[in-house]
């Protein structure tokens, strides 16, 4: 027997870390700029990989640990609000 199945597309948000973007955080949206404000290290936070980098490379803590954003990446935001 075989079944055919219809998938929804979804819909995510997405912002993408460049030396502009990293450097002025005026057109981070909403969901980030919260981000940074959680505290470093912890599940759904976006904080900067080394203390007192002010335009360095950036992570994000996820369930499985740190991950780190590299230039040109993309942080995106699920349908459930996760990093």
């Amino acid at each position: 027997m075989n079944y055919s199945f219809k998938k929804k597309p979804l819909v995510i948000e997405a912002f993408q870390i460049t030396h502009e973007s990293r450097e002025d955080n005026r057109h981070w949206p909403e969901w980030l700029n919260k981000a940074w404000n959680e505290p470093r290290g912890g599940v759904g936070s976006v904080y900067p990989k080394e203390l007192g980098t002010g335009g360095g490379l950036l992570c994000v803590g996820t369930l499985e640990g740190p991950l780190l954003i590299s230039w040109c990446d993309w942080i995106i935001r699920g349908v459930s609000g996760e990093l």
